[in-house]
């Protein structure tokens, strides 16, 4: 009896400032917490089966536990996770409430606990004691207002995923249904040589650094090699001095392709689990491939393989790897990031291959991507878009045939060469540093319209390949030209006037009575959003990097508000949603977007998207009293 009373205080201390417990006397509280009784899950134990008829709400003292259902492939889709202090079985508030008979209470969904898990069952009979408590009543209208929201936000989601897919897998796969929970790991202080002994013993690439199940780093097979027996270091020195400090981490309940492109984006293939400061597992590169594309690692050992015999298959296999992700629903910009990284990848073995065929450069070099290449929105290969920036020589023969090179072998992976001839191959697309500052120069004093499209493209331009040095000397040179360029931007704003977005303020169905049935995305939407975003970043001193990273640095700057930044992120992720899915599912060349082929939501979507997108545009011609 003395132990029951003792648990009986635990549980109130645990519960009393919850809401259906929260201003009570002790008294009367730990009457009502003797009619609730305590369960203890252990980790993937099921808490609550389907058609298990429900004896009240289920409230999480400890843990994480989640809903889920079946799908028609036998599968686990998550609907939910529920963590600490939040309460499962809201559905069964209708047999209490006697909307529902008890011997007709169905439940589809069924609970298990995550990791260990403390849950109190409150019976209904508490329940009806505090029913007439206008905070309890609050608390739990609130709590069913967000659950139902989220609910049917899911199953909105779902269905709009499923359309097309027509695959029983889950739709989006979660880390923690990929990741393994069994972790190899050592402390700090753990020598070497043990660590790669334990490697060797449990058959993995990697092991977690942790100290007092905190994790500090992690060690891989390649750090065993590079930082070790490269360096000479002795195997008896510990593990911390060739150990990853803090790595780049991910939550299991994170989406597969944000794990994806983590490892894309980082260049790294382990990637440890981690929830509020606890090591759950680890997913490597090789667990999200094997569960959702094997054509990903063949991609990449192709793109990386010792000669060039695989680039002209390597253009087949990322788009089977974007049609993967396209049909997963993946979200654009994710996409996108993914995408790139691979392309990235594919730009770097062609160059890395072209200095092998070459012999090593007289100087170093610094190799660049213009147009969508650039802006690191290029989902399908299109034709070529780079230029060559090389230090100081007279051997400018070594770099017409590393242009060249280049070209060919990019040709050769699937790039087709680029009509207006903007490639590193054409001389105009090469040369030193002050060779290209007196390029860009002209384009400046002589503003043609041929000119000012060039400086379009060239403005548009990412840095690749090569030296970090040179890049960072060419960005200088650059920048002085930009301090003295007010007259170039006033005249590329006056073009730019002449492609304004267009604005569907008015109801959609009123622009068919006006012979508007479809848009040009990348022509009036695109474009002029690229320019305009271009024009406003060489204004405020050359901001490199994607349109991402340039509104992110305008804001910085004080040019976006917090509020204009997220509207604008916002509506090019909507653009580019519908932008790549109409290229991808109609044909290559199709940029046109017909609104009979738009749902009412998609058509609103566009309708605010354009409405942001032209206020970034009268930002410019503002700030230029065009």
């Amino acid at each position: 009896m003395m132990m029951e009373t003792k648990l009986y205080k635990e549980i109130w201390k645990a519960v009393q400032f919850h809401p259906l417990f929260q201003g009570l006397d002790e008294r009367t509280a730990l009457s009502l917490v003797e009619e609730c009784e305590a369960f203890s899950y252990g980790k993937r134990e099921m808490m609550l089966q389907v058609d298990t008829p429900r004896q009240g709400l289920l409230l999480v003292l400890q843990g994480i536990a989640e809903v889920f259902v079946k799908n028609a492939a036998g599968q686990d889709e998550v609907l939910e996770v529920i963590q600490k202090g939040e309460i499962v079985g809201f559905s069964s508030l209708a047999e209490f409430l006697g909307i529902v008979k008890a011997d007709k209470t169905q439940s589809n969904v069924e609970v298990r606990a995550v990791d260990d898990v403390r849950a109190l069952l409150i019976p209904f009979s508490v329940l009806a004691k505090r029913w007439d408590d206008q905070d309890v009543h609050d608390y739990l209208l609130t709590q069913v207002s967000i659950r139902l929201k989220d609910v049917y936000g899911s199953l909105a989601e779902q269905v709009k995923m499923a359309r097309g897919i027509g695959e029983g897998e889950t739709i989006l796969a979660r880390v923690q249904d990929m990741m393994s929970e069994s972790i190899v790991s050592v402390s700090p202080e753990s020598s070497i040589k043990d660590t790669a002994l334990k490697m060797s013993e449990h058959k993995t690439s990697s092991v977690l650094v942790l100290e007092q199940q905190e994790l500090k780093g992690i060690i891989t097979e390649r750090d065993i090699v590079g930082r070790v027996v490269a360096e000479g270091l002795s195997f008896d020195e510990p593990s911390r001095l060739v150990m990853t400090k803090d790595p780049v981490t991910i939550s299991r309940f994170s989406y597969y392709y944000d794990a994806f492109s983590e490892m894309l984006l980082n260049g790294i293939k382990h990637l440890p689990v981690v929830d509020h400061g606890q090591v759950s597992g680890i997913v490597t590169l090789t667990d999200l491939l094997r569960k959702k594309n094997d054509s990903v690692m063949r991609t990449i050992k192709k793109i990386e393989g010792e000669n060039e015999a695989s680039l002209p298959e390597v253009k087949a296999a990322i788009y089977e790897i974007t049609d993967t992700l396209m049909r997963d629903s993946v979200p654009s910009l994710a996409l996108l990031d993914i995408v790139t990284k691979l392309y990235d990848r594919l730009i770097g073995r062609a160059v890395e291959l072209s200095v092998e065929a070459l012999g090593e450069p007289p100087v170093p070099f610094a190799f660049y991507l213009m147009g969508s290449a650039g802006r690191g929105e290029q989902f399908m290969l299109t034709d070529q878009d780079h230029f060559l920036v090389y230090a100081d020589t007279k051997e400018h023969g070594y770099f017409e045939k590393l242009g060249a090179e280049i070209t060919a072998k990019l040709e050769a992976a699937g790039y087709a060469r680029c009509k207006g001839l903007m490639m590193s191959s054409e001389e105009q697309w090469r040369g030193t540093v002050l060779q290209w500052q007196e390029r860009v120069r002209k384009w400046m004093l002589q503003s043609t319209n041929e000119n000012i499209l060039l400086a379009q493209n060239f403005f548009s331009y990412r840095f690749a390949v090569g030296s970090e040095q040179l890049n960072k000397e060419f960005e200088a040179k650059i920048g002085e030209l930009l301090d003295r360029s007010k007259i170039f931007l006033y005249r590329m704003v006056q073009a730019e006037k002449e492609q304004e977005i267009p604005t569907l303020d008015e109801p959609i169905r009123a622009l068919f009575r006006l012979g508007r049935k479809s848009i040009d995305m990348k022509k009036e939407v695109l474009f002029p959003f690229h320019h305009s975003l271009q024009i406003l970043s060489l204004y405020y001193g050359g901001i490199p990097g994607m349109p991402l990273e340039k509104i992110g640095a305008l804001k910085e700057k004080g040019v976006f508000t917090e509020g204009f930044t997220q509207d604008l992120r916002e509506a090019i992720s909507h653009v580019l949603d519908l932008y790549i899915r109409q290229r991808w599912t109609n044909s290559e060349s199709s940029t046109i977007l017909s609104f009979a082929t738009m749902s009412t939501r998609q058509k609103d979507e566009l309708i605010l998207s354009l409405r942001t997108l032209r206020e970034l545009q009268g930002m410019v011609y503002a700030r230029f009293s065009v």
